[in-house]
């Protein structure tokens, strides 16, 4: 009888690395969450949001392979149980990343290097041999490390009994005292049970605390740290353990940081109190490839949106925006007439998702919904209104056809602008010809006018001259005894 079972995650993450396979999760966005927590257990793996309709399966595998050329993850294969690995990445930017096994945003030429760090819990008997196998995700590269352990050390042989330096009852041996039997101390200076006031104040951290911070007992003037379920206590006090950090839903750091004396020291990606804030923008990107649609910003890997009326996921639910009105035209012009920017390059489907109703007789009484109108290329008038409904989806309404007038007839324009300058003309010319006539009359008037008061004669005409003048002349003739007065004509 054959029995199956599905494989477990490790199981999957390790056949699916030994083939150089890497796996692409193309989910609705209900379930982006879940599958994007398998990528943390699955060494290699990538998650995309796949439309309902399935349209975007291409971009979506050329996005994940854009992704996955860009990143270098290391992954360890066969890890011996008495071995602790450790690693630190130094990626394009030349910093130190402790705890980070993996680069990302890498492009052609870029050079980055990772650190191992290997720590021996134990000594295994002589003569064993131990190894792993380092090897970055989808590459046929790798590096198998044999392990040496040198468990003795040279110094050993050196050892002094009785030593000066332990009191003369312990062993000197490599730096250290090996007290004998009931004697502590880093010097065997100190006896078991023995206890004084100067040995107790040494616990202390300061004056007035408890000895040992209450988790410990003070032995010759040293803190013998009490071991606890939760942890690991220590320090020279006993003042620090790895679980009182601060926590989110119940993990300690969040799961993406390690515990030193109650602070969280977050691995690379991951910042905050208790680290469960992720640096990760790629979740805020929008459809459009704007950054929180252009109307907020990112913070722990999701959107803050701080356009007054936006909101979503990505903000890009705004219908009292400006730009609202702008930017659904364009569905309204792919979905409706197959023309615009979004027809051109084959994204009307991905992008354009709200709901479109078309109507003969466009309502707009509506009080939460927003009427928008444009200009077509055939100078017609689109109108449309923009809504949203308590579900969150966006609710578009456009008329079946845009609004066009009848074009005005060519001849009855030029007849009217002939008539027009005709008639100005005929106006300015009446109105001359007016002014000339009252001026004329007036004229003529004024002259009747004085005609009538000269009263004159020809005699008196002042412009008439006698054509014969007359001159006296006095002459006088006393020597001849005689006077003449006389004249000439």
């Amino acid at each position: 009888m054959w029995t199956t079972d599905y494989p477990s995650l490790a199981l999957l993450g390790e056949k699916l690395a030994e083939n150089n396979i890497f796996l692409i999760f193309a989910v609705t966005k209900r379930l982006y969450v879940i599958y994007k927590n398998f990528t943390a257990l699955i060494p290699g793996t990538t998650v995309e949001i796949l439309d309902q309709d399935s349209k975007n399966v291409i971009q979506l595998i050329v996005a994940a392979y854009n992704n996955i050329r860009s990143k270098v993850e290391l992954t360890v294969w066969d890890q011996p149980e008495d071995l602790s690995l450790s690693f630190t990445a130094t990626c394009q930017d030349g910093k130190p990343l402790p705890g980070l096994r993996k680069c990302a945003d890498l492009k052609i030429g870029d050079t980055v290097s990772f650190n191992v760090s290997v720590e021996a819990r134990s000594c295994p008997p002589r003569g064993t041999d131990q190894t792993f196998t380092v090897k970055p995700v989808g590459f046929k590269d790798r590096l198998q490390v044999s392990v040496d352990y040198q468990c003795d050390c040279g110094c050993s042989r050196t050892a002094q009994i009785n030593s000066s330096i332990c009191s003369s009852i312990g062993t000197y041996n490599c730096g250290t005292c090996r007290c004998e039997p009931g004697y502590l101390g880093a010097r065997c200076e100190c006896q078991e049970g023995e206890a004084s006031s100067m040995y107790l104040s040494a616990c202390r951290e300061a004056e007035g605390k408890q000895i040992c911070s209450g988790r410990g007992e003070c032995s010759c003037n040293q803190c013998l740290c009490y071991e606890s379920e939760f942890g690991k206590i220590y320090g020279s006090f006993c003042e620090c353990d790895d679980f009182s950090c601060a926590r989110h839903k119940g993990i300690l750091c969040s799961g993406h940081g390690e515990c030193h004396c109650g602070e969280c020291k977050c691995h690379a990606g991951y910042i905050g109190d208790n680290c469960n804030c992720s640096t990760e923008t790629s979740s805020c990107f929008s459809d459009d490839g704007t950054m929180c649609s252009g109307r907020g910003s990112c913070a722990c890997g999701r959107c803050q949106c701080t356009e007054p009326g936006a909101f979503g996921d990505t903000c890009e639910k705004c219908p009292t925006c400006p730009d609202a009105c702008g930017t659904k035209r364009e569905c309204i012009e792919c979905r409706l007439f197959n023309s615009g920017r979004l027809a051109d390059n084959q994204t009307c489907q991905r992008l354009c998702k709200d709901e479109i109703i078309t109507v003969e007789t466009l309502k707009t009484d509506d009080p939460g919904a927003v009427l928008c109108l444009y200009k077509t290329d055939d100078d017609c008038v689109m109108r449309f209104t923009y809504s949203e409904h308590a579900s969150g989806q966006s609710v578009l309404t456009a008329l079946k056809e845009p609004e066009c007038g009848g074009g005005p007839d060519a001849s009855m324009v030029l007849l009217a602008v002939v008539g027009s300058i005709l008639l100005v003309g005929l106006v300015l010319l009446a109105a001359w010809k007016l002014v000339i006539t009252i001026h004329d009359r007036r004229e003529f008037a004024r002259f009747q006018s004085a005609r009538s008061r000269a009263r004159y004669e020809m005699a008196s005409n002042p412009l008439y001259k006698q054509p014969v003048s007359t001159h006296f002349v006095e002459t006088d003739f006393s020597m001849y005894g005689k006077s003449y007065n006389g004249g000439v004509h």
